[in-house]
């Protein structure tokens, strides 16, 4: 009497006798995904690839912070006589006066959100390349990284900017929600008219749409490895994400948020020792017995302190989207039997005789 059968694998998988397990040339099984695939599989991905997303992180913010930085001096030497005027005078100053620092300072605010926007896009345009090696287990250099995300980075880019405007709505509205309490609180003791309409317009709108945001964010939180992996444009990114995640948009949804929260965990215990350097920081400065020793003592803290927000930036931004990446193989594993063109693509090429 014949054994009973094995259970049968994933499509596209099988072997001699019943089921095989199915390769795994990388991080992962070829195979559709479990929880613990794909987050074991993004904590390999950067144990092995560390050093091209860490080089990344810092390339992108980097050049991030140095564009700001120069903004900022820009705008303060174009408008240095104007600030020390309107800070030196004794009466308040007018609106035509305020009027250009206002609008100044607002473009260099408004230039380092797309600046740090565009960085953030850096980072998620490498992770689906380092991600690729990863999951075929080839080898990666920064190099080859670099090259690619940049390539790539403009259609990342417009799906960040599309998404963002889907959720800056309710943030919108909140923010007006808040603005207008503390106008209310300030003018309170000023028998002035309150603005609670506009505080209840604002919340109730946040409330009305935070749900319709969520979703959509869900619903397209794949187009950045679309526009990567299958070299999309930002509208077909977005289509193709929704798409992939048409029928399983709980689970992604459940999986991308533990992500976001391991990682914003992860982020918070890093940088806790550094929060306690710089609340000792000002005590040791005041035993400093010299103006030096003082003056190294905070450079380091704030070389400490930087190095430590950056590596948490590396994990709030890179961690969640390798996962996100991951959610878009097993995505395509599952509905497009990707699996057997993994296993080809990871297997060496033929000897020559």
């Amino acid at each position: 009497m014949p054994p009973y059968p094995a259970p049968p694998g994933p499509p596209g998988w099988g072997g001699w006798g019943g089921w095989t397990p199915p390769p795994r040339p990388g991080v992962i099984p070829l195979a559709p995904l479990r929880l613990g695939d794909i987050l074991g599989g993004a904590f390999s991905t950067i144990g092995r690839h560390w050093k091209q997303l860490l080089g990344m992180a810092l390339a992108a913010y980097g050049m991030a912070l140095v564009a700001i930085a120069a903004a900022i001096a820009i705008a303060y030497l174009a408008l240095a006589d104007r600030l020390d005027r309107t800070l030196d005078s004794d009466v308040a100053p007018g609106w035509d006066s305020v009027a250009p620092l206002v609008f100044s300072f607002g473009a260099v605010y408004l230039f380092g959100l797309f600046t740090m926007l565009a960085a953030n896009a850096l980072i998620y345009a490498s992770c689906p390349v380092v991600l690729q090696d990863a999951v075929l287990g080839h080898r990666s250099t920064f190099g080859a990284v670099w090259r690619h995300s940049v390539r790539r980075v403009r259609s990342v880019l417009g799906t960040v900017l599309l998404t963002a405007l889907i959720v800056a709505v309710p943030l919108l509205l909140l923010g007006v929600a808040f603005i207008a309490s503390v106008i209310t609180l300030i003018t309170m003791s000023m028998n002035a008219g309150g603005y609670g309409w506009l505080i209840l317009l604002g919340f109730l709108g946040a409330l009305a749409t935070g749900p319709l945001a969520v979703w959509l964010w869900v619903k397209f939180c794949l187009a950045p490895a679309a526009a990567v992996i299958e070299g999309q444009g930002p509208v077909a990114a977005l289509s193709r994400s929704s798409q992939l995640v048409r029928g399983d948009w709980w689970r992604i949804f459940g999986i991308s948020l533990l992500a976001y929260a391991m990682a914003g965990v992860a982020s918070y215990l890093i940088q806790l020792p550094l929060s306690f350097l710089n609340i000792l920081g000002p005590s040791f400065t005041d035993d400093a017995s010299s103006g030096g020793a003082a003056l190294t003592i905070v450079i380091t803290s704030l070389v400490f302190g930087l190095f430590a927000v950056l590596v948490g930036q590396v994990l709030t931004a890179a961690f969640p989207q390798l996962v996100v990446s991951l959610l878009y193989i097993d995505q395509r594993i599952r509905k497009e039997n990707l699996g057997p063109a993994l296993a080809q693509a990871a297997s060496p090429p033929p000897a020559a005789y």
